[in-house]
């Protein structure tokens, strides 16, 4: 018995080490691929601490949110020798570079974005070129879109062609200096990176690192593509018909634990709105951290869309699974509570693991906003969270009520982090952030480990795009979780979405937010059933109903 209480400390301990990046170890391709994977990692602050920072071509004219003009400007790209939306031209021998990216210190590149230049042709004449560490020569170079879209060096499901984009998320590590150039004016582009304490310790990417990194990169890329978790644990469950308003809940182990995983079925989703109505509450330690209407915690919307996720899974059969690691130090409790007029049947399993609490450990919160009807005009900044204390933020799902057949996300995120004066995210667009470009004809089901879109206007997962119309009406769910983009706080983080629709008219919007916070980190998100029984009404004359 005593051997094995040893070897259970022993695995606990590992596991800790292992989260991350928790031991100050250094940083490397492989590393950084095994915290990719690592699900109870970001349930610790990170002790190799950096910030999230992002380079894009917005627009410079944005300044201050107090112009209303400049900050809600929407030439966010480059179209013409007029548009400066880069960082300088540099010239030697005759040669321009434009330089895109330019971070002086420790860091890594763990995402990029780019679109397609026309929105039915995934190519482009532009060449890119990565420097690290002030090498004159690149480490990576190639097409600005082939190198990073999963048919280059950089395999899927790493980088991809999403809906008309490339984009990837391969870690690319360097010790003191990352510079980004094109060979020509470039066009859109996002370049998120971790920017570390000066002293941390980073092996740089190189082709002979990422080579010996090969048996990883196939490791994690098999378990990116196959999320099931088979962690063996204590289950719970509940199973159980909820009349209308009634609550109903189950309390998890005592003592220092985690859930591991938690799934929630209904037995029918005939009325789309039940995904709305039905909200799951968690309790840990005394304190409610998640409050949140179903569709929304696990990605899928309004309706039943399913798709597939690293950290979430919608089945056709209904059964919608998360996978976010939730620990607590001595108590928690799940609440599934029906705000809906009809009685509703569920069956709901967690799976609790153990957890070794520490000053690095904090809580898995999950929280909702809605609001309809929220005008298109004046444009206007909509706030996601904003979170007062220390945390790590993860994800966020989107669903929006478009009532006319014009796009509808133009609108940029913008992320303030610790107070600073301008965002350290300052996106290109709502469809850039969520990994996909030309929103107006992308209007397809698509799913990736750590983005997707679970349905827009009348097609999903079962019922795929045949046509090219170009309709954006009906609702839209979008949905991005985060690994190695994860965004670390201290003291405090804010994101807004931009309201930018090309028609002015009316919207619905409602988001799913996820953050891990100390027990005193707040937020200014609260339980709101008023709202979350304010469906968006569909569009009149709408071709399908849900």
């Amino acid at each position: 018995m005593k051997s094995t209480k040893l070897l259970i400390g022993f695995v606990c301990m590992v596991s800790v080490c292992m989260a991350f990046g928790q031991t100050g170890d250094k940083v490397s391709i492989e590393s950084l691929l095994n915290d990719m994977v690592d699900r109870g990692g970001i349930a610790r602050f990170p002790q190799n601490n950096f910030r999230l920072k992002q380079e894009s071509s917005y627009n410079r004219a944005s300044k201050i949110p107090s112009d209303s003009v400049g900050w809600f400007i929407n030439q966010d790209f480059n179209s013409s020798e007029k548009d400066h939306n880069f960082i300088r031209i540099e010239e030697e021998n005759g040669e321009k570079e434009w330089v895109l990216m330019d971070h002086e210190g420790p860091g890594a590149i763990v995402r990029t974005w780019m679109p397609f230049l026309s929105p039915d042709k995934p190519d482009t004449d532009i060449q890119i070129k990565i420097y690290l560490d002030g090498n004159p020569e690149p480490v990576l170079e190639g097409n600005m879109l082939g190198l990073l879209d999963g048919t280059g060096l950089i395999p899927y499901p790493f980088a991809h062609q999403s809906l008309r984009s490339s984009v990837s998320f391969f870690p690319i590590p360097y010790a003191k200096s990352c510079k980004i150039t094109t060979d020509s004016r470039p066009f859109f582009y996002q370049f998120t990176y971790r920017a570390y304490d000066e002293n941390a310790l980073i092996e740089t990417f190189t082709k002979a690192a990422f080579d010996k990194a090969m048996p990883t990169v196939q490791r994690v890329g098999e378990l990116l593509l196959n999320p099931e978790n088979h962690y063996k644990g204590k289950q719970v469950s509940l199973e159980s018909k909820l009349a209308s308003k009634e609550e109903k809940s189950v309390k998890l182990p005592v003592g220092n634990a985690a859930i591991r995983e938690l799934s929630l079925k209904l037995e029918d989703y005939t009325t789309p709105e039940v995904t709305r109505s039905v909200v799951l509450k968690i309790e840990f330690d005394g304190e409610q951290t998640v409050w949140s209407p179903i569709g929304d915690f696990f990605g899928c919307g309004i309706g039943l869309n399913p798709f597939q996720g690293w950290y979430r899974t919608v089945g056709e059969d209904g059964t919608m699974i998360c996978r976010w690691v939730m620990p607590y130090q001595k108590s928690g409790k799940i609440s599934v509570v029906n705000l809906g007029d009809t009685p509703v049947d569920l069956v709901l399993k967690a799976t609790v693991g153990t957890w070794e609490w520490d000053d690095q450990s904090m809580y898995f919160n999950g929280a909702w906003r809605g609001q309809y009807p929220v005008p298109t005009r004046p444009f206007s900044d909509w706030n996601y969270v904003t979170i007062k204390g220390r945390g790590v933020y993860v994800g966020d799902a989107l669903t929006v009520m478009n009532p006319v057949e014009k796009w509808w996300g133009e609108g940029d995120e913008k992320i303030w982090v610790d107070g600073e004066d301008f965002p350290s995210i300052f996106g290109t667009g709502t469809e850039d952030y969520y990994a996909y470009s030309w929103g107006g004809k992308s209007t397809d089901f698509y799913e990736h480990p750590f983005h997707a879109q679970p349905r827009s206007f009348v097609y999903n997962k079962l019922n795929r795009k045949k046509s090219k119309e170009k309709n954006t009406s009906g609702y839209s769910t979008e949905t991005r979780t985060r690994a190695l983009d994860v965004m670390p706080f201290e003291s405090s983080l804010k994101l807004d979405m931009e309201v930018w629709s090309w028609t002015d008219c009316v919207m619905g919007y409602g988001v799913g937010v996820y953050w891990y916070g100390d027990k005193q980190t707040t937020s200014n998100r609260v339980p709101d059933e008023k709202e979350a029984l304010n469906i968006p009404p569909l569009p009149n004359g709408f071709p399908i109903k849900l």
